[in-house]
């Protein structure tokens, strides 16, 4: 039985009792889980596909935001700890591959790391000095949206979707600059790497440094576009996610030691 605290965490485009996987996306500054919502479409139909939905928008849009990215990723990593008996893939984008990674390694820490982590578009997180802060004056942080999301100039033209969606970006922006990363625990599990050729945010060999994170197998791969590439490219993306080994229904799930631990920790 599902917990109400992992309702309210989670959306479910596809999660069924032939979900051999489990795929969890974390959605970038300012999105929210709908951010993924035809990934389903895409993907195997032994693949679940599960959003993380975000505090302050969408149908949370009454919740508080949370006052650092560590804070977001505890209480995520506490809202999925049932989820932890399946097999997990965790794919962040932007902000959230710094998520993802977090979480990724609170589970590790549990005894239940995820099968591999995904990340995209996000410099390593102990590779995070010398980066670009991103906060600054509403007008200052709506042009940097617009400058790699053309899309989003409309939105914030119509001052009642700006007023709408501002303040998401607004406090997920904070969060990121707010984030030092710096060292952390190794991951056990293979970091799969994702990035545009032309994303003014990071560049591939920013993105390879990924690999000094894990002692697990490290692969990078480049898509024409910017930032937001999977927009774009997001059958070729999906085609290459439900490929990696740990998607397989052959792969070897977390170890039944690891579910009775989890039982005891959250």
């Amino acid at each position: 039985m599902r917990s109400p605290v992992e309702e309210r965490w989670v959306r479910r485009y596809r999660d069924d009792d032939g979900c051999e996987t489990k795929l969890v996306c974390f959605p970038p500054a300012g999105a929210g889980a709908s951010a993924f919502r035809t990934w389903a479409l895409g993907l195997p139909s032994d693949i679940g596909v599960l959003a993380i939905r975000y505090p302050g928008r969408e149908d949370r849009f009454g919740d508080p935001f949370p006052p650092r990215l560590e804070a977001l990723a505890d209480e995520i990593a506490e809202a999925l700890g049932e989820l932890t008996r399946h097999r997990l893939v965790l794919f962040g984008h932007s902000m959230g591959a710094s998520v993802a990674h977090e979480v990724a390694l609170r589970f590790q820490e549990w005894g239940c790391p995820p099968a591999a982590l995904c990340v995209s578009g996000r410099r390593a997180t102990h590779a995070l000095a010398g980066r670009q802060m991103i906060s600054g004056t509403d007008e200052e942080i709506i042009a940097h949206v617009v400058s790699f999301d053309a899309s989003r100039a409309a939105v914030f033209a119509d001052s009642d979707l700006s007023e709408i969606v501002l303040p998401a970006v607004r406090a997920d922006y904070h969060l990121v600059d707010d984030y030092s990363g710096g060292p952390r625990p190794m991951l056990e599990c293979p970091v799969y790497g994702y990035t545009g050729d032309e994303d003014s945010e990071v560049t591939p060999e920013q993105m390879r440094r990924w690999a000094e994170l894990t002692h697990g197998d490290f692969r990078l791969r480049v898509f024409p576009g910017g930032h937001f590439y999977l927009r774009f490219e997001e059958a070729t993306l999906l085609a290459d996610l439900s490929e990696i080994p740990e998607m397989k229904s052959s792969a070897q799930g977390p170890p039944r030691d690891a579910f009775d631990a989890m039982g005891k920790t959250v």
